[in-house]
């Protein structure tokens, strides 16, 4: 649960910088790492959709929809978290609801997601994403890594 709530603090924190220390959304982009071809901006989006943009629509209960079904979603994860068998699954599944609810905080507060960091390399752009989306994706791969390679406990 300390792994939500630093997450989610942290996704907050980032997104009150973005919008009202920088003020992105006036900016637009702000190039900060470049390595050769590699390079990381601060780019400003709102995203009125899932990861990726799938179902952006602009509907007046698009976000409120979006919302409700990830507040379900990490009140299953919660259960989960409850009886998590390892450490690694406990930390992964704190990263997805921290990053979860903290992405529902903006779906109701703007009505999008608050989404910045943009990574490229050569020809390839990453789509624009933010610390919640970050949590999510990595909590995933560790529970996705525990589910393929965990060894059955031995009894």
């Amino acid at each position: 649960m300390l792994t939500a709530l630093l997450l989610l603090a942290a996704d907050q924190a980032s997104k009150w910088w973005i919008l009202y220390g920088l003020d992105l959304p006036t900016l637009r982009n702000v190039p900060l790492v470049q390595a050769g071809p590699f390079g990381l901006d601060l780019t400003m989006v709102w995203n009125r959709g899932v990861t990726f943009g799938m179902f952006s629509g602009d509907g007046p209960l698009n976000h409120v929809i979006l919302a409700v079904a990830a507040i379900a979603i990490a009140g299953v994860l919660l259960r989960w978290l409850a009886r998590a068998e390892t450490r690694p699954v406990a930390l992964a599944l704190g990263a997805v609801i921290g990053g979860a609810v903290g992405n529902v905080i903006d779906r109701f507060r703007f009505g999008a997601v608050v989404d910045f960091l943009h990574a490229y390399a050569w020809d390839w752009n990453w789509y624009v994403f933010n610390i919640a989306d970050a949590g999510i994706v990595c909590g995933v791969l560790v529970l996705l890594a525990d589910a393929l390679l965990r060894r059955p406990a031995q009894g």
